[in-house]
């Protein structure tokens, strides 16, 4: 559980590191538009439901969706489209304000939003209509001009952020908003990126942009590895190969065939011919016939249909479409230059891989198709930020797949907000995601996020060894003190030092592990000194307290406080609870025990050990 918890912490600690993070989007915006009904009839006409709209609700879409999934996880996100000068674009723009994007799309008046519609019957999806043509392509004029917005959309960025390079993602969903002199443009202005994420239906139009991540689906990939005539790899046993149709859909997954490769071997040991004289290859030995029926390929390699993959029963057993990713992993690699290749499998989750050989599989749940519209742009903001902020693969991958997952509880475009995050890995959006136990090196960075929020510091410190009511009621009226309590712990051998060899009862993890635990306390750091003065430097709190019922003119800490601009309190204990007074009892109740045995059980080594006095049970009035 303490493990647990930890990385908990670890993964929250990433989130906030990524606020305020600059991020420059780009692509293909759209609107989406659900119309919810209600259903009780066939109409005359056709055997057609009768449907009653009931409300309707208008999202973001595409690239746009994207960025407001960035801006609603912390980032500070820039959306560059090209959008039409319609009522859909209109709705767009309202659907970016309310997220806190910074609108930069391009309106163009010969130009149609790109709209998804989808009309809907108990949560069922009946139909989708989209409008927005994709062979409408951008002028000359149009090209100029997001060619000037995505320059000037670069250094606004770079100077909101003092200098630093802004994160880059690219969507590109083949609806015309990325044309060859764009995607030139953008290659030649990599270097002025730190971080470049890719999304993109055709990947193989993006040769020379080097990105960071991509973030191809599964028929996506497939369709790579298929244009770009990559050797098959084994996997459980069978040279498995991807057939792919001539023609794409530009919308949605596309068809695979998976089977024995040709000029190979089934998995029963069968021949497969090689290509005849005019180079035509057969089919893949084990693809269905049409009295066959065709399986969807699945974790176990058997049920479910509608993922996009198509396997015989008998060439399909035992492989997955995680496996059949990973083993061709190092090959997407080298087609698209990635240092990172996240391949998302829909509601079984993901498959990624670094550079390095770093492999990372991550699972999702099951949803009804309804549920997961947009699952993937939460997906790619939250992997682009956690990279964008240094973090490990690993890490970068749980939290784009934890974001993913958390948004697809209900019906809509899917959007992952930061609380919602933090929520999910137990950390409260109100300590701002910080752990409660924290290292000396984090100490100034969330102190000095408090003060830019006009938070108050409020600071103490002790050994608080054993954790007792008057140790309770003591911080919780430092905390009211103030908007922020941190407490500083004496480490084991601060302790020693202090209080006697017999001390600390409890080691520092126990301690402050229990203090951390306790609402009152915002914040616990371990120190090694015998005083908190290079803390207190550090901290310089609003707030000094101590315990005791002298002065506070008699605190030792009180002139550095008060040099640094801060006050000082002391607040009184619980009468007669102390930790010295509580081992006192203990050990006294020891002793009185062990009496009571040797007057029943009288034993000459016992008598005699009972009769030497310890010599640690000399009276201390120094409090915890």
């Amino acid at each position: 559980m303490a493990g647990a918890a930890a990385e908990q912490r670890r993964l929250a600690t990433v989130v906030e590191s990524w606020l305020g993070r600059p991020v420059l989007i780009v692509g293909d915006a759209m609107l989406d538009e659900w119309r919810f009904a209600d259903s009780d009839r066939l109409c005359r006409e056709a055997p057609a439901p009768v449907l009653t709209l009931r409300r309707r609700i208008s999202a973001a879409g595409g690239a746009a969706n994207t960025a407001v999934n960035v801006a609603t996880l912390g980032g500070r996100a820039v959306l560059v489209a090209p959008v039409g000068a319609d009522v859909a674009g209109d709705e767009l723009h309202d659907c970016l304000d309310r997220a806190g994007v910074w609108d930069r799309t391009v309106s163009h008046s010969g130009r149609h939003t790109p709209v998804k519609r989808r009309m809907l019957a108990g949560n069922q999806i009946l139909l989708r209509e989209d409008s927005g043509d994709p062979d409408d392509a951008l002028d000359p004029d149009g090209i100029s001009q997001l060619l000037t917005a995505l320059d000037c959309a670069t250094e606004e960025l770079r100077a909101a952020a003092g200098g630093e390079a802004p994160t880059l993602v690219v969507c590109d969903y083949g609806l015309g908003a990325l044309p060859a002199p764009v995607r030139a443009w953008l290659v030649e202005q990599r270097e002025r990126y730190a971080t470049v994420a890719l999304d993109a239906h055709d990947l193989a139009d993006w040769r020379g942009l080097a990105p960071t991540v991509v973030t191809p689906s599964f028929a996506e990939a497939t369709r790579l590895l298929a244009r770009a005539g990559g050797e098959s790899r084994p996997t459980h046993g069978v040279d498995l190969h991807l057939e792919h149709p001539d023609s794409d859909p530009s919308d949605g997954p596309s068809e695979l065939t998976v089977g024995a490769a040709p000029g190979g071997t089934r998995a029963d040991g069968v021949a497969v011919a090689a290509a005849d004289a005019d180079g035509d290859r057969p089919g893949p030995v084990g693809e269905p016939t049409a009295s066959e029926g065709r399986v969807a390929l699945t974790g176990d390699g058997l049920s479910v249909t509608g993922t996009g993959v198509t396997v015989n029963t008998e060439a399909g057993a035992g492989v997955d479409r995680a496996v059949l990713a990973e083993s061709r992993l190092a090959e997407l690699h080298a087609h698209t230059g990635a240092d990172v290749v996240a391949v998302t499998l829909d509601t079984e989750g993901a498959v990624v891989g670094g550079a390095d050989g770093e492999r990372r599989r991550s699972h999702s749940t099951p949803v009804p198709a309804s549920h997961a519209v947009g699952a993937g742009d939460a997906y790619l903001a939250a992997m682009t930020l956690a990279l964008a902020a240094d973090a490990p693969l690993p890490t970068a991958a749980q939290l784009a797949q934890l974001a993913a997952t958390i948004t697809v509880s209900d019906t809509g475009t899917c959007v992952c907000l930061r609380d919602d995050l933090l929520a999910a890995l137990d950390m409260s959006p109100e300590t701002g995601g910080h752990p409660a136990l924290v290292g000396t090196d984090e100490l100034d960075a969330i102190v000095a996020e408090h003060r830019d929020a006009g938070r108050s510091v409020v600071f103490t410190n002790g050994c608080f060894d054993v954790l007792h009511r008057g140790h309770v009621r003591y911080l919780e009226q430092a905390r009211a003190l103030g908007d922020l309590l941190i407490v500083a712990v004496n480490s084991d051998g601060s302790v020693r030092r202090l209080k006697g060899p017999d001390r600390p009862v409890n080691p520092v993890e126990d301690r402050g592990a229990l203090l951390a635990a306790l609402s009152c306390v915002d914040h616990v750091v371990v120190f090694e000194e015998d005083s908190p003065a290079a803390l207190i430097e550090a901290v310089r709190p609003d707030v000094y307290v101590k315990g005791g019922d002298y002065p506070p003119e008699l605190v030792p800490e009180a002139p550095l406080v008060r040099r640094l601009g801060g006050q000082v309190r002391t607040l009184g204990y619980v009468p007669d609870r102390s930790t010295s007074a509580i081992i006192e009892r203990i050990r006294s109740h020891s002793q009185d025990a062990s009496a009571h045995a040797t007057d029943r059980e009288p034993d000459a080594t016992s008598s005699v050990e009972a009769s030497v006095p310890d010599p640690s049970l000399s009276t201390r009035t120094q409090q915890s």
